[in-house]
């Protein structure tokens, strides 16, 4: 893998048994997270965003099978590494995690600094043990805390969640995201529960701490108004699979993808009418043959129904997987 990246998804392909049957949950999905740079994933509910997810963060249910593909973190594989190397080297670690609900995320009996401490001992090894580590961390986890716009860090810390609005309490994973000063942040929706205002007082914190602290970031989504706000690259993903990627100005300006162009056209700012996309996104019990979008696309041809789009390389990394565009195609 090249030292300009931080994470790489090759060629990921999952399937989870169900009661109904297995669900290709994850089909040939690919995904570059260059170093100190901040990627969106977009797409609508059911696409797989929070599935890609949990196989990167090593949790995925009992029941999924990695059919395929690799997840290079550096040098490693994440999918080779056991849960106990998962949990002691990674997880919280080099790769941390933003969840998407700030009201359930902190437990309520609980003071804030026990659970946001508690994760820097876990990762300190024995550079945690004794009042050095213990005042070590303390000190570093009020630094954070005040970066993050949090007053009187020092009482904050013995305060319980309930204490704290939704905005605070996101500002505190994000702090807990960053104590152990990890390679890689991957929020998931962070900002769907807050209001507007407060959401896009967190979407400039992560931009400035992304740049402060040097960190690359995954960030997940279903909205393009914040993929545009926060995101220096992008990739669309529609029924499991990767669509499109690119530099975000670059598929805002020019979406080649037509789920790209109306996934786009359904924001508020840019919605004609109120009809959306026609259909439902196709189930992973049954998906389509060929081009998983076809039956909704308005540009579909025969070929979409029987062919699945290899990915087309234009200018400056921008990436589709389209028949229109003349890509190789592979039958199914």
């Amino acid at each position: 893998m090249s030292d300009d990246l931080v994470l790489a998804v090759d060629g990921l392909k999952i399937s989870i048994a169900t009661d109904d049957g297995l669900a290709c949950v994850l089909d040939h999905v690919d995904l570059r997270i260059p170093r100190g740079r901040i990627v969106g994933v977009v797409g609508e509910s059911g696409c797989g965003k929070s599935t890609l997810v949990r196989a990167i963060l090593g949790i995925l249910p009992r029941a999924a099978r990695v059919e395929r593909g690799r997840i290079l973190f550096g040098v490693e594989d994440l999918l080779r590494l056991s849960q106990r190397e998962l949990t002691r080297r990674i997880r919280g670690k080099e790769i941390s995690f933003i969840p998407q609900d700030p009201y359930l995320a902190l437990n309520p009996v609980f003071t804030v600094g026990t659970q946001l401490l508690e994760i820097m001992r876990w990762h300190a090894g024995a550079g945690g043990n004794g009042d050095m580590g213990r005042r070590g961390h303390r000190a570093r986890l009020v630094q954070l805390l005040r970066t993050v716009q949090i007053p009187d860090p020092e009482v904050a810390l013995e305060r319980y969640p309930h204490q704290f609005s939704g905005g605070q309490r996101q500002r505190l994973l994000i702090a807990g995201a960053l104590a152990c000063r990890p390679r890689l942040v991957i929020a998931d929706e962070p900002t769907s529960a807050l209001d507007v205002t407060t959401q896009l007082q967190i979407l400039r914190l992560l931009r400035d701490l992304a740049n402060r602290f040097g960190v690359s970031m995954l960030f997940v989504t279903h909205d393009f108004g914040v993929v545009a706000q926060l995101c220096d690259e992008v990739m669309v993903m529609y029924a499991g699979q990767s669509v499109e990627t690119g530099q975000t100005a670059e598929i805002l300006d020019r979406p080649r993808h037509p789920y790209t162009q109306m996934l786009i056209a359904c924001h508020p700012d840019r919605a004609r009418d109120l009809t959306g996309i026609p259909g439902t996104v196709a189930s992973p019990l049954a998906p389509p043959p060929g081009c998983r979008f076809h039956p909704r696309c308005p540009s579909a041809r025969a070929v979409c129904s029987t062919a699945r789009p290899g990915a087309v390389v234009e200018a400056a990394g921008h990436e589709v997987s389209c028949v229109l565009y003349h890509g190789p195609v592979s039958h199914v």
